[in-house]
């Protein structure tokens, strides 16, 4: 008995893993060069924007938040960057242009994320509006900011120097999966090895408790909200480098692949439980998911069928998973 509970445990743990374990090996079997050098790096460089959405979606939903503006601000973001960088910045007002170049153009962009991050912060800690609420006004604020920045034209023409950011390799390895990379190590660091880190997981464990404890839980609230926007706009780098364009769509529907990712890897929507590693791993199955799916030449609504019942199971198995702890 006690040796089957162990088992049972060790299957839990490892459930995300072997889930992507065995969508690789049916895919290899059924779809014909899903198992492949090529599609190996066409896949991790479609996580690799999902992966930035996902790990501060992570660190949200430990707290016990939610989200939904990741895909909007990821747009703004880039359109920004994009706008700045190929067209400047002309203030007639004051009879003065100001010139970017990459690098500014890029860190107003991240300002840009971080900004819009930290005013889903301040909504939620000091106006109290839920984060399911604040975040969905958030998506259409800054959807509507995107399309009047863009004039609801595509900006395009931005040279090879801003398409290496997404396109370029380095060792051998896309500079977007270095980024990525980077971005993983820093999060797991942080989470598990300082004393935010900590906090987070206190804060969505039971918020009372630190509270009552000496926590400053809306601090810690508002710089969880303020990482997401900034690596959301990291991810609209990746976007509009990879694409060579900002355009007003760009990121629509991502916040759902993100918070599918940190689902199905494990993270507890109820908060306090969960990791950024089980969160890549949820990326990786949501991506060898599309490409097999895209490989097997399955109808693009049917791909939204098959995503939809993978993340209701998910759920699913965590509460079930909930329940029995």
């Amino acid at each position: 008995m006690l040796a089957l509970k162990r088992h049972k445990e060790i299957l839990v743990r490892f459930q995300s893993l072997l889930a992507l374990l065995l969508m690789v090996v049916i895919f290899s079997v059924c779809a014909e060069g899903f198992f492949t050098k090529d599609n190996f790096w066409l896949v991790l460089r479609q996580v690799s924007v999902n992966t930035c959405l996902s790990v501060g979606m992570t660190l949200v939903i430990l707290t016990g938040g939610i989200d939904l503006s990741v895909g909007s601000i990821l747009a703004l973001s880039g359109a920004i960057m994009a706008g700045l960088f190929k067209n400047g910045l002309d203030l007639p007002i004051f009879s003065l242009f100001i010139g970017f170049s990459l690098f500014g153009a890029v860190l107003a962009g991240l300002m840009t994320g971080s900004f819009l991050g930290f005013f889903n912060g301040v909504m939620i800690t000091r106006f109290k509006i839920p984060p399911f609420v604040a975040t969905l006004a958030m998506l259409t604020i800054a959807r509507g900011l995107t399309e009047l920045w863009t004039g609801g034209a595509a900006i395009t023409g931005l040279g090879k120097t801003f398409g290496t950011l997404g396109t370029g390799w380095f060792l051998g390895i896309p500079v977007q999966v270095w980024t990525c990379a980077a971005i993983v190590v820093i999060a797991v660091i942080l989470l598990k090895k300082t004393r935010f880190g900590r906090y987070v997981y206190a804060v969505g464990g039971n918020e009372r408790a630190a509270t009552l404890s000496g926590l400053n839980v809306k601090r810690i609230k508002l710089l969880v909200y303020t990482l997401a926007g900034t690596l959301s706009a990291v991810g609209g780098l990746i976007v509009t480098s990879k694409l060579n364009s900002a355009t007003p769509t760009a990121g629509d529907g991502y916040e759902l692949d993100s918070i599918a990712a940190v689902v199905i890897g494990g993270t507890s929507l109820s908060g306090g439980k969960g990791s950024v590693l089980g969160t890549i791993l949820g990326a990786l199955i949501i991506g060898v998911l599309n490409s097999g799916l895209i490989i097997l030449r399955v109808p693009p609504f049917w791909q939204k069928v098959i995503k939809g019942f993978v993340i209701l199971l998910a759920v699913t198995i965590d509460k079930l998973n909930s329940k029995e702890q």
